[in-house]
């Protein structure tokens, strides 16, 4: 099973971008970034919301390893999971 940061990396990839151009359009520094890709940290709620906005990234697959990497089709949530993220992030006040 991969990890979230081994996700993460797949993610920055396809994308093309480097790990310090990632970092910058997620507004943290490339050592930061790095060490989300290696494990030792995670992402906080405002940087999951951003990939789930900006990028269309599916949640699931970034937190979970559920599903494809890219919500291909629309931002909806069509999935137990998503509902679940969705509703703690309109708890802490990051969404409405």
């Amino acid at each position: 099973m991969t990890t979230q940061g081994k996700r993460l990396k797949n993610i920055r990839v396809s994308l093309n971008l480097t790990q310090e151009q990632f970092g910058a359009k997620l507004g943290i520094s490339k050592q930061f970034y790095s060490n989300i890709e290696t494990d030792r940290t995670m992402l906080n709620n405002e940087k999951l919301v951003l990939l789930f906005n900006d990028y269309n990234v599916n949640l699931n697959y970034l937190i979970g390893g559920i599903g494809k990497m890219f919500n291909l089709e629309n931002n909806l949530p069509d999935d137990e999971l998503t509902l679940k993220v969705r509703k703690i992030l309109k708890k802490e006040g990051i969404i409405n």
